[in-house]
């Protein structure tokens, strides 16, 4: 029952009827992404890193604070950290919230009066650069990146991101409050913005730096390249997400007693994990739709595991090598997963694994930017290796002795000389020149 739901959805999202042109298919394929949204956060991934997520974020919320008041303390900043943790407790309602920011505030005063030690000073940075890791694996995670940042720069960049990130926080709020302040003292008192008007500003600068924050770490946590449009519109979402949640978990946590009634005084905890689990979920929410606008090939796949027969691996590492190689024969611009993804309509992860293929025979080399070169020259590869590259590799475990009978082991070797036959001593110079000439035939022939 449920694989037959799932089949009219797909089909529904992305049937042929949805190619067509008109408003009601350009409506489905709208569609298509907060569906793809929804599909992946009931498959149980995304929530099992938002739970993860939890946990960490308990261990590094201390040391955090401290680090955020140590960057801070030269710009006289403390009340705006403070206002922020504030506003983020908004949800567990108006008695608990201050009681809990009160309380964190006072414990990482502690750490940064160095209350706790140089060794568990040192305990908590540990934890608070163990929870940014997480969190770089998690949205590798949903970008589909296999390889994470080597350990040198990963300690480079979190430190950085770690330093910088207060300090655009605190700039960001201090910008906003002078120019509320320059536009009150430099215009006519008729035209002086009331109270409520600065009041609203006030009101919806922590959703904006919300939706700042989340757009900043869609572009600089993925260990990939990732455009700022899709990240900002990933950011946006996600920040009126988190919004739209604030609200109706406030409404929640007051309205609801039996929360208080189970667990008595450890309700607000309880509230406190909720809250939290959720903020992650709409991050990783938001950094998926990011994903899915930058890559809709996926829409159709989402997390499920893509497996491509041999013929298809093969005509697709023949496909790869081609583009590749006329590209540096041509002396053009290098090809990259992201590209060829777009161009053969796969998703990137298809591309990525038959890359790996053949980069472990030595034939392509990847940059750590994802551009594709030949390894050595394209008149040295020949079509047989790079088949052989596919047939190769299967599951990564070593094969199984097992009994061939004399008419099964002909009917391989028959079959194992005809493809090698048909690909002969051609290399990939021949077969990019081999297309260049059925290009030129055809073009004759249609004229």
């Amino acid at each position: 029952m449920r694989q037959k739901i799932a089949n009219l959805l797909d089909t529904t999202f992305f049937g042929a009827h949805t190619q067509r042109k008109g408003a009601v298919p350009a409506m489905w394929r709208v569609l298509r992404y907060p569906y793809a949204i929804l599909r992946d956060l009931f498959g149980g991934e995304l929530n099992l890193r938002a739970t993860g997520l939890v946990y960490a974020t308990l261990l590094a919320l201390i040391p955090a604070l401290a680090l955020s008041f140590a960057v801070l303390g030269t710009f006289g900043a403390f009340g705006d950290v403070e206002a922020l943790m504030r506003r983020f407790l908004e949800p567990l309602g108006p008695e608990e919230a201050p009681l809990i920011a009160d309380q964190l505030m006072q414990f990482a005063r502690n750490v940064r009066s160095g209350l706790v030690g140089a060794v568990g000073l040192a305990l908590l940075l540990w934890t608070l650069v163990g929870t940014v890791k997480r969190m770089e694996d998690s949205l590798n995670f949903v970008w589909r990146v296999p390889r994470a940042r080597s350990l040198l720069r990963r300690l480079v960049e979190y430190v950085a991101l770690l330093v910088i990130g207060p300090l655009a926080v605190a700039t960001v709020i201090g910008f906003s409050r002078l120019a509320v302040n320059s536009v009150a003292s430099h215009t006519p008192a008729e035209l002086t913005p009331t109270p409520a008007f600065t009041h609203l500003i006030f009101e919806l600068a922590p959703y904006a730096l919300i939706t700042m924050l989340f757009t900043a770490l869609y572009l600089l946590l993925p260990n990939t390249r990732v455009r700022w449009i899709p990240a900002l519109i990933g950011g946006l979402i996600a920040g009126i997400a988190w919004a739209f949640a604030g609200k109706l978990f406030t409404a929640l946590v007051i309205y609801t007693t039996r929360l208080a009634l189970v667990y008595a005084g450890f309700a607000f905890i309880v509230a406190l994990l909720l809250w939290i689990y959720l903020g992650w979920l709409i991050l990783l929410a938001g950094a998926q739709l990011a994903f899915y606008v930058q890559n809709p090939n996926y829409l159709r796949l989402g997390h499920a595991p893509l497996r491509l027969s041999h013929r298809e691996q093969e005509k697709l590492a023949l496909e790869i090598m081609l583009r590749v190689g006329r590209a540096h024969r041509d002396g053009a611009a290098a090809w990259s997963i992201e590209g060829l993804s777009r161009t053969l309509a796969l998703p990137g992860i298809a591309i990525s694994d038959v890359v790996r293929k053949l980069e472990s025979e030595g034939i392509l080399t990847r940059t750590d930017d994802d551009f594709l070169f030949p390894a050595r020259d394209i008149g040295n590869i020949t079509l047989t290796q790079v088949i052989d590259a596919m047939r190769i590799h299967g599951t990564g475990r070593l094969p199984q002795p097992q009994p061939t009978t004399p008419a099964v082991a002909a009917v391989m070797a028959q079959l194992g000389t005809a493809w090698r036959n048909a690909a002969g001593g051609r290399t990939v110079r021949d077969l990019v020149d081999s297309e260049e000439v059925d290009s030129d035939e055809a073009d004759s022939g249609s004229g």
